[in-house]
């Protein structure tokens, strides 16, 4: 019974940490709206979710996508979100980090994708 519960918690503090990483999207405050149309610095097309890099006045915004799995469902592409294009993005700030957002859609090139 003992062995039973030192592997449980074992495999509790091994799976703990990436549980935390990943935060809820009930973090992200939905009064707090970004609407930004901007040039792509970075991208990342990977889970567990796509990242952006964009930049408003000369501070750079991190936004975070859908898994790629919905990326790719959507009709959005690797090259949709590369460095250079110009994308528009309607995202909700972080309530830990004004530098973190969360897009609920992604417009490029006049398609608007829905990621929620």
């Amino acid at each position: 019974m003992t062995r039973r519960f030192a592997l449980a918690g074992i495999l509790f503090l091994a799976i703990a940490p990436a549980a935390l990483a990943h935060h809820g999207w009930s973090s992200f405050d939905r009064e707090k709206v970004l609407d930004l149309t901007a040039p792509v610095i970075r991208s990342t097309y990977a889970n567990p979710h796509g990242l952006l890099l964009l930049a408003r006045d000369g501070v750079e915004l991190t936004i975070e996508l859908a898994p790629t799995s919905r990326l790719q469902a959507r009709g959005l592409a690797p090259e949709d979100i590369a460095p250079g294009r110009v994308v528009r993005v309607h995202a909700y700030e972080s309530t830990g980090n004004p530098r973190l957002f969360r897009a609920e859609w992604i417009e490029v090139e006049g398609r608007r994708i829905e990621l929620r």
